[in-house]
């Protein structure tokens, strides 16, 4: 019973895309957060719409219209002449970070969903040169400091902070992190996911290897934390570069679908070798979307984008067993989308079969 109570609670998160179900659900949402509406009913707090409409400074008639579609979207309850937030949504609120940003999300990849789509069915590579999603993601962009690099990197660093921040105790119930000493992150972003880790884990020193300007950001990111003196950032490029080696852990959380297979069995071999043996490398990804079974959200328009690139572990698994990996598992996992954990343990120096 213990156990169900925690899993429940470590995928609360996942309520706060019950309300980001529709394009004009989000929107108005996101208006109402753009315009202090949400913030005036925090807590427990309710009001007339007189009161919201002189708080948010908003036009009764335009105001009227938004508590309309809140309402239909069951953000807020009307009765009696005051406005409140439902209790559903209330909680959600507890994730207003997550929230905010797969909002942010969405609306950037709704227009090249609206825009390019018959590209992305039919032209993968022309779609991903045209869409505004892959501009922003632009890796190559992470090595020269400018502002406007320095900005659109921090935009995107959010937006997977915010997702990782939630997605990562899923991890951690479903993988033990307590043996670990040494673990490196490859394409740990903002160090979110290694934080956590140190958290968790009073023992655990961790690496985060990643371009050079997110791990400016990821070095800002957890310098204020507790933890931050067992954490460093290392830059370069992992494709091209070479890894730091000698971990007893390492991890790949949500790298491995932004790139073709090629560039995808590079990651592992390169992963293999930063591995001790006797150690753990360890995939956490999203699997190929089921949209018979989730329907498709319009907070899931951003993951359909990736969708050429969403895998099963097959792949993943029949490499690591030609890099020498035995004790392959894989584990599935059943959030807003299908994840899975592919566990390996390199052979240790002498172990039988080398």
């Amino acid at each position: 019973m213990e156990q169900k109570q925690n899993m429940e609670k470590e995928l609360g998160y996942l309520r706060v895309d019950g309300f980001i179900k529709g394009m004009v659900d989000a929107r108005a949402l996101t208006t109402a957060f753009e315009i202090g509406l949400i913030d005036c009913l925090a807590g427990e707090r309710q009001a007339t719409p007189e009161a919201l409409a002189r708080d948010t400074r908003c036009p009764m008639a335009g105001l009227v219209l938004l508590l309309e579609l809140l309402a239909a979207n069951n953000v807020i309850d009307r009765s009696i002449g005051t406005i409140r937030l439902t209790a559903g949504f209330a909680e959600a609120l507890g994730y207003r970070d997550l929230m905010l940003a797969k909002l942010d999300f969405a609306h950037l990849a709704a227009h090249d969903f609206i825009e390019h789509f018959s590209q992305l069915v039919v032209d993968p590579p022309g779609f991903m040169q045209r869409a505004a999603m892959f501009r922003l993601f632009s890796y190559g962009r992470c090595f020269d400091a400018n502002r406007e690099n320095l900005e659109l990197a921090r935009r995107w660093v959010r937006i997977t902070t915010m997702l990782t921040r939630y997605e990562a105790g899923v991890c951690f119930k479903h993988h033990d992190f307590g043996n670990y000493r040494r673990m490196l992150d490859i394409g740990g972003n903002s160090g979110e996911f290694v934080l956590q880790a140190c958290r968790r884990h009073q023992g655990l020193e961790a690496t985060v290897f990643d371009l050079p300007l997110v791990c400016d950001i990821g070095q800002a990111h957890v310098s204020g934390e507790p933890e931050a003196g067992r954490i460093r950032f290392i830059k370069g490029d992992a494709l091209s570069g070479n890894l730091p080696e000698g971990f007893d852990l390492v991890t790949l959380k949500s790298v491995l679908h932004d790139w073709p297979d090629q560039e995808a069995r590079l990651f592992l071999q390169k992963a293999a070798e930063a591995v001790q043996p006797g150690g753990t490398l360890l995939i956490f990804e999203r699997g190929p979307l089921d949209i018979a079974k989730t329907g498709l959200p319009y907070s899931l328009i951003p993951i359909l984008l990736f969708a050429h690139t969403f895998r099963a572990p097959d792949m993943y698994q029949d490499k690591l067993a030609e890099l020498g990996f035995q004790e392959i598992s894989i584990t599935w996992l059943d959030l807003e989308t299908p994840f899975f954990l592919v566990a390996a343990v390199k052979k240790a120096l002498g172990a039988a079969g080398k």
